[in-house]
């Protein structure tokens, strides 16, 4: 065997347990466990919609993908119940390190035939200097992609400034782009630069071998295994919030239920990421998502901005946002210091800070605090915006369709009993109503209906060649709701998630949660977090939306909120 074709990829003494582990070595990614018979690596990204297996489970002798639960035998890599097969590499122990010989798994990148050129799409006409931008409410931007892509088809270009941008809203492209992340697309430069000069670079927007560092960080916090762990914090949030809304509720007002429900997921992030009790649902007067609700609209009205005039002049709004950032990122930093007095006093970890605070990276060195910092952010804005507003459209629809309303809440009565909360995640996971209106409220209104990406070099996606800096813009919607993924596509049909129709159910068409390597890892907490609060809501309180259907608007600012959506809740006898 010839070691010199062999790349270290981890320390012995960082691996710890069978695994699996995710690991890299020059770009390829790796999923390595510890077997019987010794170590056996395999292509890190799973063949269905490239997942990191790294990131997975081991059940007995097989490895299963957190995302869809994919299973493949770690004697042969082969699939179980299906043709896929994993490919494999040799590794090594050598000297307390472990080596693999990874050139049977590099990808071939040379460029596929392109048939079509960018230019020769169609798409709206841009204006010199100015492209589409002018055209681009930061409010409703999606809208207006999503027009476009009615007008123009699934695949069509506009111009964002001098930058050229392609708009995709075909599954299989949008597939094909999401899977060759981080290597050959990354995140819109752009979009960087503006998280970047507030201090920010964390797993959302960071690339490379930095990217692998964070995800490292945030997935453990995240897995399947730490939500079970964590799950009495989302009880106890959840009885708070019964107690809040009954209060409330004998008031007789109108209550903002999206603001109601972010007080319920920062309190469970807060809780579950660096045991910090926020208690916001207990609070009339909120901080924490008062700042939040001015951090992320802002983000996404610079990313949409042609000039960047903040950088020259600040407005009373931009100062009023770093003051809003500032507060946050203070909040976060006390929260660490005191995660470092435990570890000082020798405190066990019982956080996903604290396991932070006690990690170390490939070389052995602690993190700093700046890194660990920018991944509580990420973790708090992961845990805050996108569940709360998926669960707020879900409440919207079910105001429309009041048999589905009275179809949840019967199964929580059934399953629940007496109590007013699932009291364990297998109760909260047994609830399969819920998660068919969470499924369906996520088809019909996703909270990230936009995202851009940017190559990293010359490319080609399906039959369009794509030049290095070309903007990819994903459109998530227009195929969920189109009759030829799914049947009767424009209704709302929870039951499609319990019983599939006899006509189209194309899964490829909904990517909630992205796709590729790059899934979002919080996909696991967010499903269990609009089960109990689909559950505990109507299970407690009768529900009745004010004002009237189209009063809700889609409102764009980093992601698609209900605007003007109140609620009037009457407990339950």
């Amino acid at each position: 065997m010839d070691i010199a074709s062999f790349k270290r990829i981890a320390s012995v003494g960082d691996l710890e347990g069978p695994g699996p582990f995710a690991l890299s070595a020059e770009g390829v990614d790796l999923a390595v466990v510890r077997t019987a018979n010794g170590w056996r690596a395999f292509d890190g990204r799973c063949p269905h919609l490239g997942a990191l297996l790294g990131e997975g489970e081991l059940e007995g002798d097989h490895l299963v993908c957190r995302n869809h639960r994919w299973r493949f035998e770690l004697a042969s890599g082969h699939r179980v119940g299906g043709p896929e097969c994993l490919s494999s590499c040799p590794v090594v122990e050598r000297r307390g390190d472990i080596y693999a010989d990874i050139s049977s798994l590099r990808k071939d990148v040379k460029n596929k035939p392109a048939l079509r050129k960018v230019s020769a799409l169609p798409g709206p006409r841009p204006l010199p200097f100015l492209g589409n931008i002018h055209q681009l409410d930061p409010t409703s931007a999606h809208l207006i992609l999503e027009r476009w892509a009615a007008r123009y088809g699934s695949v069509y270009t506009y111009r964002m400034g001098g930058a050229r941008a392609v708009a995709i809203s075909d599954p299989g492209l949008i597939h094909e782009a999401l899977r060759q992340r981080p290597e050959t697309f990354r995140r819109y430069s752009k979009m960087d630069r503006v998280l970047a000069e507030t201090g920010l670079r964390f797993v959302f927007n960071a690339e490379g071998d930095a990217w692998r560092l964070h995800r490292k960080l945030t997935v453990a916090a995240l897995s399947q295994r730490q939500v079970r762990q964590v799950y009495p914090h989302i009880k106890i949030v959840a009885e708070r919030l019964i107690r809040r809304w009954r209060r409330l509720a004998s008031d007789g007002g109108d209550l903002d239920i999206l603001d109601e429900l972010k007080r319920f997921t920062v309190d469970v992030a807060a809780l579950i990421v660096f045991g910090h009790d926020a208690n916001t649902v207990e609070q009339d007067d909120d901080p924490i998502n008062k700042r939040l609700a001015v951090i992320f609209p802002t983000w996404s009205r610079r990313i949409l901005t042609f000039f960047p005039t903040w950088r020259f002049v600040k407005l009373p709004r931009d100062r009023h946002f770093d003051r809003c950032m500032a507060e946050t990122l203070e909040w976060l930093s006390q929260s660490l210091a005191a995660a470092r007095e435990r570890a000082a006093k020798g405190a066990a970890a019982s956080t996903f800070l604290d396991a932070m605070v006690n990690a170390t990276d490939e070389n052995g060195a602690g993190f700093s605090d700046e890194v660990i910092i920018w991944n509580l952010f990420g973790l708090v804005l992961a845990g805050e915006d996108t569940t709360a507003n998926s669960a707020a459209w879900a409440i919207h629809l079910l105001a429309d369709h009041p048999e589905w309303a009275r179809r949840l809440r019967d199964e929580a009565d059934s399953l629940l009993g007496g109590a007013p909360t699932p009291g364990d995640l297998d109760a909260a996971n047994g609830l399969t109503v819920a998660g068919a209106v969470a499924n369906e409220a996520m088809r019909l209104r996703p909270v990230a209906p936009v995202s851009v990406i940017e190559a990293n070099v010359d490319t080609s996606l399906g039959d369009i060649e794509i030049p290095r800096g070309t903007l990819v813009t994903v459109l998530s919607r227009p195929a969920a709701v189109s009759d030829a993924h799914f049947t009767d596509a424009g209704a709302f049909m929870p039951q499609r998630w319990l019983e599939p129709p006899a006509g189209a159910h194309d899964l490829s068409a909904l990517i909630p949660f992205g796709s590729g390597p790059r899934m979002c890892p919080g996909r696991s907490l967010a499903l269990i977090e609009m089960n109990t609060i689909l559950a505990l809501l109507y299970k407690n309180f009768e529900v009745e939306r004010r004002g009237r259907p189209e009063d809700v608007k889609e409102v764009y600012g980093f992601v698609m909120s209900p605007g003007g959506m109140k609620v009037r809740l009457r407990p339950r006898a």
